[in-house]
């Protein structure tokens, strides 16, 4: 009975770890990688950044997909090509990045450090 409260907190911190790993067959790039990913014209860019935070600041050739619109707008994006995710620090665009891949989107890529990463 007395173990009971650290196998409460240790279930826990799984789930927090859990969360904050990046998903299974997402690849993870920096945000200088990402200057040489957006010279390709064959790839997808989303910000899932809130429509105000986007239009305050953005890299161009993104498009902006809240989060929260995600899966509902998922349909516009073509699942065979690769998908490139971005937000503020990097936490939503990995989050975002575990609902595409659930969808089926094969080929995703996150990057890490997100908009406040980026010079």
């Amino acid at each position: 009975m007395e173990y009971i409260p650290y196998i409460l907190i240790g279930l826990f911190v799984i789930l927090i770890v859990q969360r904050m790993m990046p998903a299974k067959g997402v690849r993870q790039i920096s945000t200088n990688e990402l200057k040489n990913e957006l010279k390709e014209k064959n790839k997808q860019f989303i910000d899932v950044r809130t429509t105000g935070e986007f239009k305050a600041n953005h890299i161009r050739g993104f498009k902006n997909i809240p989060l929260h619109q995600l899966s509902q707008k998922s349909s516009k994006l073509l699942k065979d090509t690769e998908i490139i995710v971005i937000c503020q620090s990097g936490m939503r665009s990995q989050k975002a990045s575990k609902i595409l891949k659930k969808l089926g989107f094969q080929n995703v890529t996150n990057v890490k450090g997100g908009i406040s990463a980026w010079s």
